[in-house]
């Protein structure tokens, strides 16, 4: 794609809509010079080391001799076991995997404020050990509650008292959201956006950013971390009006996108269908999961300081020694999830009378504490599919590889969670295309209107369609339609 971005205008609202106060943050996302230099500096002064160390020799950490099963000595943060799963009539309908078991909640919080009528959120330069690069952009809070309980006797968490007592604020968005299914057992984080009207202090490795600025990022590899992407696809960029919020005159792709962001333009199917289409799956699906000990889990093997399975794919469960000095504490050890490579996340879009749709799939994960959350339309890492049977090749994967340039709206390598996860990455991907889908599938058209909906309530989108759903609000933002084509 080549060209000049679209324009912009606001349509008229009446002062102090939410709505529209996002809109007029969107359409401020020039001036990230300050931004690139303040990241640069903290990048300089960033002095943090990620050693890989066997699994026997992480400090702080034990397995049990007989169950197999790492743990941390305080008996918090999480643990590594195994888990046994049975999907009958799935493509592999018997495995089992080591998994995370985390039974915490932990706080995923934004705080904002507006500066001269523009919202502007609080970002955070953090550094994770499974960061692709080191310092990536996440929410002014991020922690476990043994993290904020502070478990590990190290500093607090800063900021942490606006969303432990937001009561006394403006609570923008406050919802339950799961993590990944496949690596997490019924994982879940409290995902806030919290508003102020005072003085904030603002420390070294925190900075205002606004929305248009934030998603501009969007279109920078490894920058915009998972928590942020969550986060921010939380926010109610919808409308409940007959016209968008944000009129793009002379672009018919993003006249599309912000019709689908209304919830009186038309849609394949209405929420009530939607929520049938949901409810029925999960009431008719077997999923049987089954909590075991690594010692139980087949074809997962222990050796040379590691868990992997014997045909060196999926995933690994490795160590690493972490120092350095931003954080709240100094050095730590830990176990983490590494993949076996890099994935591809997509949505396949397609404007039905005008009105971008999405394809979202009904997709079953051991993780989920609903046994099933709607996934983008292709979820996968493609160089595992060589080990499973050809019908768990995903459906619209060859739509997602071959589709044609002018038709890839979005294509971004982003990170997964790197507090566990170890240089975990996606390519998010936005492709149109115009395909067919029948009636009862595991597939439905859906508008961003109707995302936005269920992201009102908990474990309805997984957190791989969350990121796409930031990523597709991104290309509201004037700027960021440009440099996302490829």
């Amino acid at each position: 794609m080549s060209g000049a971005p679209p324009t912009y205008a606001i349509r008229s609202r009446p002062n102090g809509r939410l709505t529209a106060r996002i809109a007029r943050s969107m359409l401020a996302g020039d001036g990230l010079e300050t931004f690139w230099s303040w990241y640069t500096e903290r990048a300089a002064r960033s002095t943090h080391r990620v050693t890989r160390v066997p699994l026997d020799e992480l400090a702080g950490w034990t397995r049990d001799p007989e169950t197999g099963d790492l743990g941390h000595d305080s008996g918090k943060f999480y643990s590594v076991t195994g888990i046994d799963v049975h999907i009958p009539g799935a493509p592999v309908p018997r495995w089992s995997q080591p998994i995370i078991v985390q039974p915490e909640v932990g706080i995923l919080g934004i705080l904002v404020k507006e500066f001269d009528g523009v919202l502007h959120c609080l970002m955070q330069a953090k550094f994770e050990p499974g960061n692709a690069n080191g310092l990536q952009l996440s929410p002014t809070v991020q922690a476990t509650k043994s993290n904020f309980q502070r478990v590990h006797r190290g500093k607090a968490v800063p900021y942490l008292e606006f969303f432990r007592d937001s009561a006394r604020h403006g609570v923008l968005a406050d919802v339950l959201q799961s993590e990944q299914g496949a690596w997490f057992y019924q994982k879940r984080n409290r995902n806030m956006i919290v508003e102020v009207d005072g003085d904030v202090p603002v420390g070294e490795n925190f900075i205002w950013l606004t929305l248009g600025q934030l998603h501009r990022l969007l279109s920078v590899e490894n920058l915009v971390n998972m928590d942020t992407r969550t986060v921010l696809s939380c926010l109610p960029f919808t409308s409940q009006d007959s016209h968008p919020l944000i009129v793009v005159p002379e672009d018919d792709f993003h006249q599309a996108l912000v019709r689908s962001c209304s919830a009186v333009e038309g849609s394949l199917h209405s929420m009530p269908e939607i929520l049938s289409w949901i409810t029925g799956i999960r009431a008719q699906s077997e999923v049987v999961t089954r909590v075991t000990h690594l010692t139980r889990v087949p074809r997962w093997h222990r050796a040379d300081g590691v868990i992997a399975h014997e045909s060196g794919l999926f995933f690994r469960v490795i160590g690493v020694d972490v120092a350095g000095g931003s954080r709240e504490v100094a050095s730590w050890s830990q176990p983490m999830i590494e993949p076996s490579g890099n994935g591809i996340v997509a949505f396949v879009a397609r404007r039905i009378d005008g009105v971008l749709h999405v394809l979202v799939h009904a997709r079953v994960e051991p993780g989920y504490v609903n046994v099933m959350e709607l996934a983008p339309t292709v979820q996968c890492t493609p160089g595992n599919l060589g080990a499973l049977p050809p019908e768990a090749r995903p459906r619209f994967l060859d739509v997602v590889l071959n589709a044609p340039p002018e038709l890839v709206r979005y294509s971004v390598a982003l990170s997964e969670e790197g507090g566990r996860f170890y240089n975990a990455v996606n390519t998010y991907v936005v492709v149109e295309a115009d395909v067919d889908v029948v009636d009862g599938a595991d597939y439905r058209w859906m508008t961003l209107h109707q995302l936005a909906e269920l992201l009102r309530h908990s474990n309805y989108l997984n957190v791989q369609a969350r990121s796409l759903v930031a990523c597709l609000h991104s290309l509201s933002s004037p700027s960021v339609a440009a440099q996302v084509r490829r």
